[in-house]
């Protein structure tokens, strides 16, 4: 009731796992458009045929004829290329696309197949007047989101927190995402040059977008040289020297 009083239309991208019928049939009956992988055997069908004008009984959701998607894919007319908005940039993308019948979905649903250097992959929208690019670009929008608890994971260190309770855990993750948060909020209008810093490094690729990781560590290194000119200015006690050096120590560990 919450979705449909929104008045706006929600899209859900998920993972291939989650493309079966408990998880699609009650979001599409929310009027939720869900986008997501489909597996090379899934088992489509046809489109159902035009109904007569005295034909009688229900309508048929499924065509009659089983679509094979490795066949689709095998052969060499229908595909196109064009270039689409994905991941901050434009890409070209060899595509084919076309609508197809599902039972885990209920009935119609896009199909997009895309080229890629290792094969093809298949994705499918609930939505049949969806774009090849509406999917492929909400597909690239949900990566984005991957890296992102990736980053919170590996390089936040979220999960790793040795602690028994509920409410500690809750409160130990809210901090590694206030940390990844404030760590993106930092970097936000900062030069790449200024972020990434691979002298050390010389077979890296130059021009790689600065990864969490590498902000991370520019914020250490701009925190680190406040610290020391700190440090360095005239008078600083024994107790402000003893203190920023155990403070470099806990830094370097």
């Amino acid at each position: 009731l919450w979705l449909k009083s929104t008045g706006q239309a929600l899209w859900v991208v998920v993972d291939g796992a989650y493309a079966k019928a408990p998880f699609l049939k009650p979001l599409i009956a929310l009027g939720v458009t869900v986008v997501s992988r489909l597996r090379k055997d899934a088992a489509l069908y046809s489109l159902p045929e035009p109904r007569r004008p005295d034909q009688r009984g229900r309508p048929r959701l499924y065509g009659r004829q089983r679509l094979d998607l490795a066949k689709r894919a095998g052969q060499k007319r229908g595909w196109q290329r064009g270039v689409f908005d994905l991941y901050g940039k434009p890409t070209a993308k060899v595509y084919k696309t076309f609508l197809a019948t599902w039972r885990p979905a209920g009935g119609l649903i896009r199909v997009v197949l895309v080229k890629e250097t290792r094969g093809w992959v298949a994705f499918f929208c609930t939505n049949p007047d969806a774009s090849v690019a509406d999917v492929l670009e909400a597909v690239a929008d949900r990566f984005s989101l991957e890296t992102a608890f990736r980053d919170v994971k590996e390089v936040v260190g979220a999960g790793q927190q040795q602690v028994r309770f509920i409410g500690a855990n809750i409160g130990a993750f809210h901090l590694c995402l206030w940390t990844y948060t404030m760590t993106e909020a930092w970097a936000w209008n900062r030069a790449d040059a200024e972020l990434a810093e691979r002298s050390a490094s010389p077979w890296d690729d130059a021009n790689r977008r600065p990864s969490h990781a590498d902000k991370r560590r520019a914020w250490r290194r701009q925190l680190l040289g406040e610290e020391i000119t700190t440090l360095l200015r005239a008078g600083p006690t024994e107790t402000e020297i003893d203190a920023a050096v155990q403070r470099f120590l806990q830094w370097a560990a």
